[in-house]
């Protein structure tokens, strides 16, 4: 299959490990942002198949993870109106919130729907006239776009009835806020590439120069995931600091125009909070005031929500790269993908859900290319 079987051919994979290992002569620690990177590492096991000098640190990039507590708890709040029908993609439903989860919700009688795109809770405004149709609005750069042409198109049918709880959040303020960590350790990064399909690759040019810190855009497959860790290896090694772009088949310095430009119609940046972070300036977006009659915080009373968080989960460490999801103590044990006990577990892109999905128990040294 073109663009996936060739990105995934054994006898290449071992070449790059052959080339990484030749050119690493000291220890280094590499970010890769994206929780889908996360996976596709832990899936191939190539983070125990690098040189054991090379440490990759698990990032913030997992969409569900970082939404934080008091989004969920209002998401309850919001689902549980008995004239609501409260709409959001599938991995929210199990996301804990401080007492109970939207499944929860939806159990106790809620109108809570699973829909595969936002313009699928448009239709429902349109179809139920009577009811409130609220989507629940999360993510990074790449699911943005979808979001704010559903509010256009809400705006342009002149629907009154649809609005949306947004929790929309940059990746480029986290990098920011992880370099100026500290307790940061990350040297260079592997940007998601398809956040800069969306954005571009301007926005990391600063941060480059800013912080003399690497970061090379890729993919997501195997050969994609070695190449941007092999060039960020290469740049350390030779003291420089670059912005490269590996994923050139999807990623174009300018990104989508058109995207961008229903961005910037239908949201504003914002101050945002991030799940086991806290907040981070200017890092997410908020329907912009031309929008604002479709906010549904503004539109439902949930100002005053109280959020408790798991006094066992250490989720917000594993997101920062402090831990590894194997070291935290409850991992695997009051921690599994049927009791969760926070976004990282229950999560498809969460680092904790990776580690226990393929088996990663226990912390394991590199097992070395030809182990």
């Amino acid at each position: 299959m073109k663009y996936l079987d060739e990105f995934r051919d054994p006898e290449l994979a071992r070449r790059m490990f052959d080339q990484i290992r030749r050119i690493t002569t000291r220890p280094w620690a590499i970010m890769e942002v994206c929780g889908g990177q996360t996976h596709s590492i832990i899936r191939n096991g190539i983070d125990q198949l690098l040189p054991p000098e090379i440490e990759l640190i698990h990032g913030p990039g997992c969409p569900v993870c970082v939404t934080p507590l008091e989004i969920i708890d209002k998401a309850l709040a919001i689902a549980a109106r008995p004239e609501v029908i409260f709409c959001s993609f599938g991995d929210m439903l199990r996301v804990p919130g401080s007492r109970k989860d939207l499944f929860r919700v939806k159990s106790e009688g809620g109108d809570v729907r699973v829909v595969y795109s936002p313009l699928d809770a448009v239709k429902l405004a349109q179809q139920h006239p009577d009811r409130e149709v609220v989507f629940f609005a999360i993510g990074f750069e790449t699911t943005a776009p979808a979001n704010a042409m559903a509010v256009y198109q809400a705006a342009r049918l002149g629907l009154k009835n649809f609005s949306m709880l947004v929790s929309h959040v940059l990746v480029p303020p986290a990098i920011s806020a992880i370099m100026e960590s500290p307790s940061n350790r990350v040297q260079g990064f592997l940007a998601a590439g398809h956040v800069c399909s969306v954005m571009g690759t301007d926005e990391y040019q600063p941060l480059v120069e800013k912080y003399r810190v690497p970061i090379v855009v890729t993919g997501f497959e195997p050969l994609d995931v070695l190449e941007g860790i092999r060039r960020v290896i290469l740049q350390l090694e030779q003291g420089r600091a670059e912005l490269e772009n590996a994923y050139e088949r999807a990623v174009r310095p300018e990104g989508n125009v058109a995207a961008k430009q229903m961005l910037a119609d239908v949201f504003t940046v914002t101050d945002r909070a991030w799940r086991g972070i806290g907040v981070i300036p200017r890092s997410g977006w908020r329907l912009s005031d031309r929008y604002a009659a479709f906010d549904a915080e503004r539109r439902f009373d949930v100002s005053n929500i109280q959020t408790t968080e798991s006094m066992l989960c250490r989720s917000g460490e594993v997101l920062q790269g402090r831990l590894k999801p194997n070291q935290c103590p409850a991992f695997g044990k009051e921690c599994t993908p049927r009791t969760p006990l926070g976004a990282t577990m229950v999560s498809s892109e969460g680092a904790c859900a990776a580690y226990y999905q393929y088996g990663r128990f226990i912390p394991t040294a590199n097992v070395g290319v030809n182990g």
